[in-house]
């Protein structure tokens, strides 16, 4: 079954999705940080089938994300390592961690992201590089990019921005929402 390609979507999220929303690919480069670089390592992680892992690491490839390299001429064999948009990854990967184990992790963590100096457990917290203040709204919101659409600013049926501020076309925007 071909799957629908979301490349030509304007949204930045969308075209992510486009090269890691599978989930096979998303766990391959959960691998590749934790320093996996061959292709029977990553078989042997996930129980993948081959074909299967051919055609995802193939497509984190074409995707910018791994790069493949020879590391024997006799037999051919390759490895692939994270390149720095493979690299780049890394924040996404962590939020995922914490939001699993906050959420679908009953038994407790199987895996925690923790202080590297006391091992104290931590969560991460999302900031702005430069001021390196929290991306909280309503102290931070989401506006059109030079590349938006007139049509594509607000979403429609959107009450709010995934901030959580609200639009100001909404209703929610004049005190009627939560």
């Amino acid at each position: 079954m071909q799957r629908k390609t979301f490349r030509a979507m304007v949204c930045p999220i969308a075209r992510g999705l486009d090269r890691v929303g599978e989930w096979w690919s998303i766990l391959i480069l959960r691998d590749a940080f934790a320093g996996m670089t061959r292709f029977e390592a990553f078989q042997t992680s996930l129980g993948i089938a081959p074909g299967m892992l051919t055609r995802r690491l193939r497509a984190l490839e074409a995707a910018g994300l791994l790069e493949r390299r020879r590391y024997s001429t006799r037999p051919p064999r390759d490895e692939y390592v994270l390149t720095a948009r493979g690299e780049d990854f890394r924040p996404v990967l962590i939020t995922l961690l914490a939001w699993g184990n906050r959420h679908f992790a009953p038994e407790g963590a199987s895996t925690q992201l923790v202080d590297a100096a006391t091992g104290t457990p931590v969560e991460p917290l999302l900031v702005d590089r430069a001021s390196r203040r929290p991306l909280v709204a309503p102290d931070f919101a989401l506006a059109p990019g030079p590349a938006a659409r007139p049509g594509a600013r607000v979403r429609p049926g959107a009450t709010r921005d995934l901030l959580g501020n609200p639009h100001p076309a909404s209703s929610d925007a004049e005190g009627a929402g939560r």
